[in-house]
């Protein structure tokens, strides 16, 4: 007994295309996806990098101003430019 084999009507075959079809697109969709996140993430990291490295900059410049602005610096250019230090002139004013 010789078994018989079942066609495939048209409309199985377009499914069965349609499928494959979605599946491959589906897949590199996916892998597309993944490659624009690992660039997006890459470049993430490297403006964290440069935010580090920026801040660590402004604390040097604020340590900088600190030292300029301070009492001790005040007294010595006052000193070099002749002139010295008087409490007895020093007026605070509040708001």
């Amino acid at each position: 007994m010789a078994k018989q084999r079942k066609r495939k009507t048209r409309f199985e075959k377009t499914m069965v295309t349609l499928t494959v079809t979605t599946i491959f697109f589906v897949f590199v969709s996916l892998l597309f996806f993944k490659a624009q996140l690992s660039s997006v993430n890459i470049e993430v990291e490297k403006l964290k990098n440069k935010v580090t490295k920026q801040q660590k900059i402004n604390e040097s410049l604020t340590m900088k101003v600190n030292e300029l602005v301070s009492l001790e610096n005040m007294q010595l250019v006052a000193a070099e430019s002749g002139l010295e230090y008087n409490n007895n002139n020093i007026i605070v004013i509040q708001k």
